[in-house]
């Protein structure tokens, strides 16, 4: 799932894969994070005939890992296709941020970037509600984000993501330079960024994507986390391919952002 940088500082990206609805081209948006100040960015999309004075939803939606911002803004996987479909469906503002391109799983840093990127919106537009979403890196990712911050995200729709990085055991040279350590060296970290320990935080909306044969990211941790929502009666949504692999098809991710959608208090 990689994707080159594009590099240019609010460029018109015209490669976006159309989708029945009405978005403006990806727009790339450069900003320099709070909190190291290096130059970082997102791209943005616009619902058709946007109109600064009404108000939007917000859709948040985030790359797997080995990709960054253009891949949920731009390729033709169904899950990022269903992302841009929804965002057009429903006329919302849709942004893809970098969160630390190309292996960032939430670290610190790509959190604080988020956390900038939503003020930042929330400063330049009439942000109604704030939805999070994700495939593989960006579905983990986004249970995350939620759990760490569920004071500005109203709805969760995670697509093959983990939500336990005790356990987790992929990629871990890239999580290590992301979190700050490896999980022998900084346990509390990796518990920190593990939605699944942090089921009482998740107050909003939140549906899953999960596939049997998932070898990239095994679904046991999100199923657990599901079952453990469920028993804090929260508005969950589970899709479980049990014969699927490592992806999510276009219907699977229509629906489990429209549970989150019409499901937000």
């Amino acid at each position: 799932m990689k994707r080159n940088l594009a590099g240019i500082t609010l460029a018109l990206i015209a490669a976006a894969a159309p989708c029945r609805g009405a978005l403006t081209p990806p727009r790339d948006v450069a900003f320099k994070a709070e909190i190291d100040g290096t130059e970082q960015f997102y791209m943005e999309m616009l619902p058709a005939g946007f109109d600064q004075n009404k108000k939007y939803d917000l859709i948040i939606g985030l790359h797997g890992h080995g990709s960054d911002r253009k891949q949920f803004a731009t390729d033709k996987r169904p899950e990022c296709a269903a992302f841009r479909e929804f965002a057009a469906k429903h006329g919302m503002i849709a942004v893809t941020p970098d969160y630390r391109a190309k292996t960032s799983w939430m670290g610190p840093k790509a959190e604080a970037d988020l956390v900038q990127i939503i003020n930042a919106l929330k400063s330049k537009y009439q942000i109604k509600k704030v939805f999070i979403t994700g495939g593989s890196m960006g579905g983990t990712s986004a249970l995350t984000f939620a759990a760490l911050h569920p004071d500005m995200i109203d709805g969760v729709a995670a697509m093959n993501g983990h939500a336990d990085h005790l356990e987790y055991e992929n990629f871990q040279d890239a999580i290590a330079e992301s979190f700050g350590g490896s999980k022998a060296e900084i346990p509390e970290e990796y518990k920190k960024r593990s939605a699944g320990y942090w089921p009482e935080k998740l107050t909003m909306p939140v549906a899953f994507t999960v596939s049997g044969n998932d070898t990239s990211v095994p679904p046991g941790s999100a199923l657990r986390l599901a079952a453990a929502l469920k028993k804090l009666n929260r508005k969950v949504m589970v899709i479980n391919r049990p014969q699927g692999g490592h992806a999510t098809s276009f219907d699977d991710g229509m629906a489990v952002m429209e549970f989150m959608f019409e499901n937000k208090a």
